[in-house]
């Protein structure tokens, strides 16, 4: 079959033709303007001809505090992060949120999608300072939608009574551990399992595909 004939993928037709990626930042406070942005896990899902949906690839990149930035110690002290130690191995904003980028450009494009949307517990905290570091780096192609989001806490108190990571996953029957949380990788796979249970539980309750309404006549 050539790539003409080949049929779009499951996921172009499951969120309005956009691709979830779950992200999770580590931060050193919570003004995305002016607090510095540490860490960035950006996780890639994916979905089988049968419409399940599932984590594939994580990213992850340590991020050098940018020229200013503010770092507030209780932030620091919450994270466990030290922005100066050289085993960090961290990177410029710019650098950092390109190599994050692209493989989710790629994925878009793969997953024959329209854009990236961001995946997040309290995603419009993650959202805001993934777009105040792009704009401050001059980042322009910048693949997530610049205000929809999907958000986790939302989702879980709707479909387990519970808006804390840590126990919407206990209750979704994830492993979760408090001494591994926030490592913005680890926080960013515990996410994406919850969000992909979510969605597939949705889907083997029958709610998606939504079933047809039948028309009205006469």
């Amino acid at each position: 079959m050539t790539d003409e004939n080949k049929p779009p993928h499951p996921m172009s037709r499951r969120f309005r033709g956009f691709l979830p990626v779950v992200v999770d930042v580590e931060t050193a406070g919570f003004n995305p303007e002016r607090d510095a942005l540490l860490e960035v896990a950006a996780v890639i899902l994916t979905m089988d001809d049968d419409g399940w949906l599932r984590r594939t690839e994580t990213h992850v990149q340590q991020i050098d505090p940018f020229e200013g930035a503010n770092l507030e110690q209780s932030a620091l002290d919450f994270t466990g992060i030290d922005p100066w130690n050289p085993e960090r191995e961290a990177v410029p904003e710019r650098e950092g949120l390109s190599e994050i980028f692209n493989p989710i450009r790629k994925a878009v494009k793969n997953h024959d999608c329209k854009r990236a949307v961001l995946v997040g517990h309290n995603a419009s905290f993650d959202h805001n300072f993934i777009f105040a570091a792009a704009l401050r780096s001059d980042i322009r192609r910048n693949p997530f939608h610049p205000f929809s989001t999907f958000d986790t806490a939302t989702l879980a108190g709707l479909a387990y009574g519970h808006t804390v990571l840590a126990q919407a996953c206990k209750l979704a029957g994830i492993p979760f551990s408090n001494k591994e949380a926030h490592s913005a990788a680890y926080d960013a796979e515990k996410t994406a399992d919850l969000f992909c249970g979510i969605v597939n539980r949705w889907k083997q309750l029958g709610g998606f595909p939504p079933p047809l309404i039948p028309e009205k006549t006469g």
